[in-house]
């Protein structure tokens, strides 16, 4: 039997198992990637001060990573993220838009722009809770 061995990052086979997960989803169910979808604020430097990432598959607009830089937290650039993700998520045939936060994190933000928990798991990371959230953005 083959060893196997459990190690730090390794981002070629991240991408390999990636490439051979999609290639397995197109598959089976015929949908292929909508693309990635991202936006940025940047100030007079050029410097990101508020980012989002993420992807578009199967009618589901998945937000990855959301992030506004703490001196201009609570200035809107979230919500105008989220607003231009929702609009551009529409564009591309998209009924909601999925992502995942932790307890610690945003998810009073998320819910007051319409998102709601549809999972959760306690304990990760210890004392907090892993959230999935989904948006329903049809019609």
């Amino acid at each position: 039997m083959t060893d196997v061995r459990c190690g730090s990052a390794d981002p070629e086979l991240a991408g390999f198992l990636a490439d051979r997960i999609n290639s397995f989803n197109v598959a089976k169910t015929g949908i292929v990637f909508g693309g990635s979808v991202t936006a940025a604020v940047r100030d007079d430097a050029g410097e990101v001060m508020a980012g989002v990432a993420g992807w578009v598959w199967g009618g589901t607009c998945w937000i990855e990573s959301l992030w506004v830089r703490e001196d201009r937290r609570g200035s809107g650039l979230g919500s105008r993220l989220l607003q231009v993700v929702t609009e551009e998520a529409r564009t591309r045939s998209c009924t909601q838009i999925v992502l995942h936060t932790h307890s610690f994190q945003a998810p009073g933000f998320y819910r007051r722009h319409g998102f709601e928990v549809v999972g959760r798991a306690d304990g990760y990371p210890a004392g907090h809770a892993f959230l999935l959230m989904r948006k329903d953005i049809a019609g």
